[in-house]
């Protein structure tokens, strides 16, 4: 099960102790990333409770950084629904609303273009290798 937030209840963590942000619709608790964050605590305490997408594709961070956000997943944001600020659990084969569907399957897309990159990216780096090795 799929937790689902809307922006009401993200925007209830937006302190040092408990900070949450949104980023391509999913949300994150990087509290325990605050003091590790390479750019600073005061970056994430900015955005805190916040849809922070456009800050965080503006920073370029590359794919190291992506990966981490995995770490520090709680959920999806429902950014469609007027905020009430109440949690639910969906069952993620329910029927989604089409421009959320939308964002989750440029977000799969986006991981799977980067994991299909890191793969030839590797056959490549093998390539080479090998021909050195023979040669």
């Amino acid at each position: 099960m799929i937790k689902v937030f809307d922006l009401a209840d993200v925007s209830l963590h937006n302190n040092r102790k408990d900070c949450w942000v949104i980023i391509n619709a999913r949300v994150y608790d990087v509290t325990k990333f605050l003091n590790d964050h390479p750019g600073g605590d005061n970056v994430l305490l900015d955005v805190a409770g916040k849809n922070a997408s456009e800050e965080f594709e503006e920073a370029g961070h590359g794919s190291a950084a992506r990966l981490m956000l995995d770490e520090y997943y709680v959920g999806e944001a429902d950014l469609l629904t007027p905020s009430c600020g109440t949690s639910t659990t969906t069952n993620p084969k329910a029927e989604t609303h089409p421009k959320q569907h939308t964002i989750m399957e440029e977000n799969m897309q986006s991981r799977l273009g980067f994991m299909m990159t890191s793969v030839g990216l590797l056959a490549i780096l093998g390539g080479v290798v090998g021909f050195m090795l023979y040669k």
